[in-house]
């Protein structure tokens, strides 16, 4: 009960990748990349059992994005095509690669990264991979032209590749849609359709969908401010997914202006509640963890309720980042020994 865990990204190690950078271009020659992003990944393994996350991830320390890791190794799509657009509604600009002949999945993209972090940790495992309005929203399509079509072939691709990892011991399979607080008529029209096909037929797994407004980069701060006193997209999306066969729901809550009511609307839904800031470099305190817990189990029962990160934390420093991480594991010890359950739940 109220298991700790991250919603995205840790930061990479400075001999990895240039720090605290989205994007950031990797700094080890090909010979050693391999190597050196394995141990990238025992670090940020270490360091989350250290501060005693539950669910724990492999940070995404062998990807430079999110949405592109997955994409690099997908047939049709050519980085080498390279064009800059607006996404998330034009919320700002990005470099992204083109769809420009049928996608296919020559081999599993992330399959020897669980296998490396399940050899490594006893605890439950998470993996995180984009979903596939998010994919759609973050690269250019010449050779489809539709977008509910791609996603759906792109919902394909992920569901073949979610059937390995559940193969190699994945315990909790994370699916980032931060489109869906963006494109709200498409969430309902084709968005959910699109996460239940990537999600079929994967009994035994668990399943979760993160719904975030974005990194701590400048761009999305900016828009965050013009989104006035309450952010109630998520209203929108909610109802949709608690009748969705999706089985968690992550989002933020810590530093934002999103009413906690809303999460009433996710009845019958395990809800991952963002408890730490990712747009701030200051650290949170056990306190104010545990205060954001409190405030969210006035909606979620304490059994359906996990204390994580608000987004990825890969533009922070990795110090800020650990000591987040301390905070987030502290806050959640201290609820539960007010609930009088196990501090350790690990």
């Amino acid at each position: 009960m109220l298991l700790t865990t991250i919603a995205g990204s840790l930061p990479k190690p400075s001999w990895l990748a240039k720090p605290e950078t989205l994007w950031a271009p990797w700094l080890l020659p090909p010979p050693m990349l391999r190597e050196g992003q394995r141990d990238a990944v025992l670090a940020a393994l270490k360091d989350q059992e250290a501060a005693g996350i539950d669910i724990v991830t492999d940070g995404e320390q062998s990807r430079q994005h999110f949405v592109h890791g997955f994409l690099e190794k997908l047939e049709g799509i050519d980085f080498g095509k390279r064009v800059t657009i607006g996404i998330r509604a034009d919320r700002y600009k990005a470099e992204v690669p083109t769809v420009t002949g049928p996608l296919r999945r020559r081999e599993p993209v992330h399959l020897e990264e669980v296998r490396w972090a399940r050899a490594h940790t006893q605890r439950k495992l998470k993996f995180t991979i984009p979903g596939p309005m998010t994919i759609v929203d973050t690269l250019a399509d010449e050779h489809y032209r539709d977008r509910p079509r791609l996603a759906m072939e792109f919902a394909r691709l992920i569901n073949e590749e979610a059937r390995d990892l559940a193969g190699a011991g994945l315990d909790v399979l994370q699916l980032d849609e931060p489109a869906f607080n963006v494109y709200m008529d498409d969430v309902a029209a084709w968005g959910i359709e699109a996460l239940h096909r990537a999600i079929e037929g994967l009994a035994g797994l668990q399943t979760a969908v993160h719904i975030c407004y974005g990194y701590g980069i400048q761009a999305n701060i900016d828009w965050k401010r013009t989104l006035g006193s309450e952010w109630r997209q998520y209203e929108k999306t909610f109802p949709l997914l608690a009748q969705s066969r999706v089985g968690q729901v992550s989002l933020e809550c810590a530093n934002s202006r999103v009413p906690l009511s809303l999460l009433g609307l996710l009845k019958g839904k395990d809800v991952l509640v963002g408890c730490i800031d990712v747009a701030s470099h200051e650290v949170e305190t056990p306190e104010q963890v545990a205060a954001t817990i409190r405030q969210a189990m006035e909606w979620v029962p304490p059994e359906r309720l996990y204390p994580c990160t608000n987004c990825g934390m890969v533009p922070l420093p990795r110090e800020v980042a650990r000591g987040k991480l301390r905070a987030l594991g502290a806050g959640a010890r201290l609820v539960r020994r007010e609930l009088g359950l196990s501090v350790e739940s690990g």
